[in-house]
């Protein structure tokens, strides 16, 4: 198996462009260890904070104490323990998922098109899903079809974006950056002519456009659950083929991988968790390409450490976005996708000028 220190020579020699060198990869368990802790400070207070306010450490003895086996009180009252387990815990985990699979997907993406610049919104992908799930809204088809129709969505608006922008995977990063753009654009007029020929969904589809996590239960979690383990499972599974992927196809089918079978694997997994996130949420961009490159400036250029690191971070990340969504105006909310795009703009802006350097 190659190491990342090759891997990264051989990207820069042959002219995809390099990610910045911060620091060698190391002490993984520690950075798993303090990800994962900032993920559960972060489901903790993102279901404590709220219009009810809820002491944390409450909130956090309320959910231990649901673990099988572990038996302990938390203090709150009836009343606090329904909002925990079925109003705001709900919410927080659906956050947690789509939070994950975005980050995940944005990671898997960047390693396969051999691109740092890569992610579910620039790559047409999201675009593609959010035309999809607006085809399902407003047929009158939601619900447990709307994943579906946003994976296909997903898939072909990929593909569109590598045929118009690639030249094998050797394609300049601004090339295939602006075939995405192109695809997106395009298909989000077709998701606008849609919408203006269908009042009723009108509505429904615009708050979706926005991004959000509302949820009336466990019913959207449990809906994209079976989706995003299938896509965290293949993209976990194969995070050390993405390793060798970034040698380059010659050298990956010389180690014994068949490069194009496993980039269309990597791909169709990465459309599936973006589209079960898209089905929910609707457009929340940037976290595909704030969480990978932040993950790296820890960790270095693994993706043995990127793709599971990332899903952890990702997940935290959407909850904190979440909470300010729900705080910094209330009692009114602010669209999560704001939120993150008042994060994600001036960190892309940083991210290109650095690339082009």
């Amino acid at each position: 198996m190659a190491r990342p220190d090759t891997a990264r020579q051989s990207i820069t020699g042959h002219s995809a462009p390099a990610m910045p060198t911060i620091r060698p990869a190391r002490l993984r368990l520690s950075h798993t260890a303090i990800c994962f802790v900032i993920l559960i400070v972060a489901v903790v207070f993102g279901v404590a904070m709220g219009a009810v306010a809820l002491p944390p450490w409450g909130v956090f003895t309320e959910l231990l104490g649901h673990i099988p086996g572990i038996h302990i009180h938390s203090g709150l009252t009836e009343v606090q323990s329904a909002i925990v387990t079925q109003i705001r815990f709900p919410r927080v985990i659906l956050g947690v998922l789509v939070g994950m699979l975005l980050a995940i997907c944005g990671a898997a993406y960047q390693g396969v098109f051999r691109n740092p610049l890569a992610d579910p919104y620039l790559l047409g992908s999201a675009s593609g899903a959010g035309l999809g799930a607006t085809f399902a809204i407003a047929g009158g088809w939601g619900g447990a079809l709307t994943p579906i129709a946003a994976f296909v969505g997903s898939l072909v608006a990929v593909a569109l974006t590598y045929l118009l922008g690639a030249t094998g995977m050797r394609s300049g990063t601004a090339t295939l950056i602006l075939a995405g753009v192109a695809v997106t654009s395009f298909l989000t007029a077709i998701q606008t002519f849609v919408v203006q020929q269908n009042s009723d969904s009108l509505k429904q589809v615009y708050s979706w456009i926005l991004g959000k996590l509302s949820t009336t239960g466990w019913s959207e979690v449990l809906m994209i659950l079976p989706y995003a383990v299938v896509s965290v499972g293949i993209l976990l599974a194969y995070r050390r083929v993405l390793d060798v992927m970034a040698l380059g196809d010659e050298e990956a089918s010389a180690l014994g991988m068949h490069p194009a079978r496993a980039r269309i694997l990597l791909i169709v997994a990465a459309s599936l968790g973006t589209a079960a996130a898209v089905s929910v949420s609707g457009l929340i961009g940037f976290v595909g390409i704030i969480v990978p490159h932040l993950v790296r400036l820890i960790c270095g250029h693994s993706y043995r450490s990127i793709i599971p690191l990332s899903a952890l971070v990702g997940g935290a990340l959407l909850v904190i976005a979440d909470i300010a969504a729900r705080m910094l105006l209330a009692p009114a909310e602010i669209p999560i996708g704001v939120v993150t795009a008042f994060l994600g703009a001036p960190f892309f802006l940083i991210l290109l000028r650095t690339s082009r350097r």
